[in-house]
């Protein structure tokens, strides 16, 4: 039975050629599998055609271009060593052992001989080759004689290298030129393009880092390579100028230019400092967050910031999680004057994760069915000793504030509660100006020694988390395999405003920890039962969303949201009382303005302000000053002229209250 309708002239077996003679077509899926475009396939197999521009052709044409990548450095440098080259968000990359690092005038000639494969056309031919025979062809390659050996699993654990190595057969793949000859091989899964033509110019290379070898600092680091591909030239133009408009919009560089926050050195990298213009933004963050928190029936609780071994040993971090964790403090040990020990110390670790002690908050007492669902919100510093290669502005980092909750819930009040949670993140997420959602279902696979609990636990949790996901009419993609352990689970993506795509709340199914910390409640029929646990995490953390927040708005706040809410401009100093007046009255309202009283002219003073991202500027001369009134200017220079006060006040709580983007006159209702 096949998934589409087959051309009836074609005689089977046939290949992807025949059956699919549109060029858009470099792949198919054949009973669910990714498989090349000359496979050979029978009239029952289910088969798919994977177009150029879908999700599944795209990772396709990338990894084809790093294979491309990869050719063409060593045909510039014969000695270079290949690592793994997997496609990524938007690109790929390819990491190479290289004697010398990649220099800018290095990647002009690899892209010039890039440029000449391309042309070339030559095809990739898919080849089986045994542990032996792929060692053979390979000798001279380490690392990809570490994955053949790695091959079954642990390659798997590999950044990338699930493209090269699995826990099936392994294959290479050689280009063929036009005479029929392999001049280039590679150790790969596929599939691929059917010939480096289809590449076109729709690529570019893009920066070079370096990076260690399977993502350990124990092992050599590697130079890598960074590239993007596209369908065409006009699609991967459209993505340059997106990583232009990102590149200005740098949460990194708007947060030093407009004096929101900092990585001071002699605190130590990923760590933050808040300045008072972004104190100011986080706090309002938090504020409203906790108004609609408690609002929503949840109860605001307070843990320390670091916990004896013996509670990650019970949440079994210490066990799952420990490289993620800092090294332990050891505390306690006493001794006597002649320095014996009198008393043995403990091993004290910073907290990954503020779970363990919420559950302590429910363990406290005996609960009953009368107590669920019980809902508990934290904003719970946490500590992560991720690579210093991996941290990131405030999107990476070491020390972070977690929005976090952890619900618990009877297993009949499993679907009522999740459909509650989602509701409130959704509507949350939009008072921050977010509105472009979708939901990324984790459910298990068949794989049964992955996953703990019982089938009928599955079964309905699965289908309570579907139901939400369905009934929220938002777009739901089915992911198995992607659960964690322990439970299913939803993920929102929200799209910013130049497009991305950021992966933000996330609703969490657990029944491992409540069965660790033998956690229990009396039903109604009076017997001892473990609650389902619900992790949820509204902004994922307070830093990262903040950065997000930054980058969606260009640093342009709403009103409500911006450090300074209000900058009061007067033409002359002689009408600087009248606005010192108007900018006291707004503050009595708790609006955040200030008045402009240096020495600089009225213009120098718009283009500061404006450059600050200040949402609303007064400006007063002295025909507002005989009538009574004020005038507006706004972030794109447009103005409302001979505002009353009264009025010019109520448009400015009006803006604050409705949590308006205002950037121009018309914004201001």
């Amino acid at each position: 039975m096949t998934d589409v309708a087959l051309p009836s002239e074609v005689a089977f077996p046939a290949d992807g050629f025949a059956l699919f003679p549109d060029r858009s077509v470099i792949a198919l899926r054949v009973n669910g599998e990714l498989k090349d475009l000359a496979t050979v396939v029978d009239a029952t197999d289910a088969v798919e055609p994977v177009t150029i521009g879908s999700a599944d052709g795209l990772a396709i044409l990338r990894h084809s271009t790093a294979h491309v990548l990869a050719q063409a450095v060593q045909r510039i440098k014969p000695q270079a060593n290949l690592g793994i080259g997997p496609p990524i968000t938007d690109g790929f990359y390819y990491d190479f052992g290289v004697a010398e690092p990649f220099t800018p005038e290095d990647l002009k000639a690899i892209k010039k001989e890039m440029e000449r494969i391309v042309r070339e056309n030559q095809r990739f031919v898919r080849r089986v080759v045994t542990d032996d025979e792929a060692r053979a062809e390979l000798a001279d390659e380490p690392f990809k004689l570490e994955l053949i050996g790695l091959k079954g699993g642990g390659a798997d654990k590999t950044e990338g290298a699930s493209v090269e190595v699995g826990a099936g057969e392994l294959t290479i793949y050689d280009n063929v030129n036009r005479d029929g000859e392999t001049v280039w091989k590679d150790l790969c899964r596929g599939p691929h393009v059917p010939g480096t033509r289809l590449l076109g110019n729709g690529w570019d290379l893009t920066r070079i880092a370096g990076a260690y070898w399977r993502g350990s600092e124990k092992n050599p680091q590697l130079q890598r390579i960074y590239g993007t591909a596209w369908p065409s030239k006009d699609e991967l133009r459209a993505y340059q100028e997106r990583l232009e408009e990102a590149a200005k919009r740098d949460h990194r560089k708007l947060g030093k230019e407009l004096d929101l926050f900092s990585f001071p050195d002699e605190i130590g990298s990923g760590l933050s400092v808040w300045h008072p213009k972004g104190g100011v933004v986080r706090g309002e963050m938090e504020q409203h967050a906790r108004r609609r928190h408690v609002a929503g029936g949840y109860t605001y609780v307070y843990t320390p910031h670091i916990s004896k071994e013996d509670l990650f040993l019970t949440s079994n971090h210490l066990v799952t999680y420990k490289e993620g964790m800092f090294p332990p403090i050891h505390l306690d040990e006493e001794r006597d004057e002649d320095g014996a020990i009198t008393k043995h110390g403990q091993d004290y670790y910073l907290k990954p994760m503020n779970c363990p002690m919420h559950i302590l908050i429910y363990r406290e007492r005996a609960r009953s069915y009368r107590d669920l669902p019980m809902r508990l919100a934290e904003n719970g510093t946490v500590y992560r000793n991720e690579l210093s290669g991996a941290l990131h502005g405030l999107t990476r980092v070491r020390g972070f504030t977690q929005d976090d909750s952890h619900l618990f819930v009877t297993p009949d009040q499993l679907e009522e509660e999740t459909t509650r949670v989602l509701e409130f993140v959704i509507s949350m997420l939009r008072d921050f100006g977010l509105e472009d959602f979708e939901l990324e279902l984790s459910m298990r696979d068949d794989e049964k020694d992955k996953w703990i609990g019982s089938d009928e636990f599955w079964d309905y949790s699965t289908d309570a988390l579907r139901n939400v996901a369905v009934a929220s009419g938002l777009k739901v993609t089915e992911v198995p395999g992607e659960a964690a352990f322990y439970g299913p689970k939803i993920d929102l993506k929200t799209k910013d405003a130049i497009g991305r795509t950021w992966q933000l709340s996330t609703v969490q199914v657990d029944v491992n920890l409540p069965e660790r910390f033998e956690l229990e409640f009396t039903d109604r029929d009076g017997q001892k039962k473990r609650p389902i646990m619900i992790h949820r995490a509204l902004f994922g953390s307070i830093e990262r969303f903040f950065a997000i927040l930054l980058e969606h708005y260009a640093g342009a706040f709403p009103v409500w949201l911006s450090p300074v809410q209000v900058v009061g401009i007067p033409v002359a100093d002689e009408y600087a009382d009248y606005l010192g007046g108007i900018v006291e009255r707004l503050r009595a309202e708790d609006v955040r303005a200030e008045l402009d009283r240096s020495d600089d002219r009225m213009q120098k003073k718009i283009r500061t302000h404006t450059t600050h991202k200040v949402p609303l500027l007064l400006i007063a001369g002295d025909q507002d000053r005989s009538a009574g009134t004020v005038s507006f200017r706004f972030r794109d220079g447009s103005q409302r002229n001979g505002i009353p006060v009264d009025e010019a006040i109520a448009l400015v709580k009006g803006a604050i209250q409705a949590k308006t983007l205002v950037n121009t006159a018309e914004d201001l209702a």
